[in-house]
């Protein structure tokens, strides 16, 4: 039987790190804590950004207050100035949190694997998962990221950057040997990974598919869209 270059793991696992440190999980519910009170290091450092990715994935950055996250995190609205000098500093500790997780999910993911077909599958995978499984933080950090400074659009940039180069150069080096069909690998690493950010936004646990089914089905339709040779 010819090997299939999707097929994962039989029993493949999440990923066990929190992005930053901070829970993605069941972020919208309120840490728990005397409220007004602030805690200090990264304890409430993480309870502020969960908290904020909950206001922000709710409401939007823009709609969202100080005062909704301190809200959220049971704390006074000042105690967010002790951690964070700005709104927008949250949101930027969310971003290149998440975009540094998920960039090191995908290298690891691609070193495993021997040829293009077996590295698209294997990225695609975990591309699918990290989405999947910290669906909160992916919505946020996909959808926001027009409210970064310069300064840290360009920082995130250079990571959103160098994943689209790796989907590209793997696509490229499978049309060079022949087992990819593609016109345009720069258009198609695009088409790729914008297929695999929209699990975030209509992904629920638990629903009709597993994160791992999910993931699978993902990594099929990849190879199909590159025309893979089996």
């Amino acid at each position: 039987m010819a090997h299939n270059p999707a097929a994962g793991p039989a029993d493949e696992t999440l990923p066990t790190g929190d992005v930053g440190r901070f829970p993605t999980g069941d972020v919208g519910r309120s840490p728990t804590g005397d409220a007004g009170r602030s805690p200090t290091g990264d304890a409430g450092r993480d309870r502020l950004l969960a908290a904020a990715v909950a206001a922000f994935g709710e409401k939007g950055f823009h709609a969202t207050t100080t005062r909704d996250i301190a809200r959220a995190a049971n704390l006074s609205p000042a105690a967010v100035y002790v951690h964070h000098p700005s709104k927008e500093d949250l949101l930027y500790l969310i971003s290149i949190a998440g975009h540094l997780e998920l960039r090191a999910a995908l290298e690891v993911a691609v070193a495993a694997a021997d040829d293009p077909a077996g590295q698209l599958a294997a990225l695609v995978r975990a591309f699918v998962t990290e989405h999947a499984a910290r669906r909160d933080v992916a919505r946020v950090v996909n959808d926001e990221l027009d409210a970064l400074s310069p300064e840290h659009r360009g920082e995130v940039d250079e990571h959103r950057r160098a994943m689209e180069k790796l989907v590209r150069d793997i696509i490229a080096a499978g049309v060079q040997r022949g087992d990819f069909v593609v016109a345009d690998a720069h258009l198609t690493a695009r088409a790729v990974l914008s297929l695999g950010m929209d699990v975030a936004h209509w992904f629920r646990s638990p629903g009709r598919w597993s994160v791992a089914t999910v993931a699978q089905e993902y990594a099929e339709l990849a190879l199909r869209m590159v025309g893979a040779v089996r």
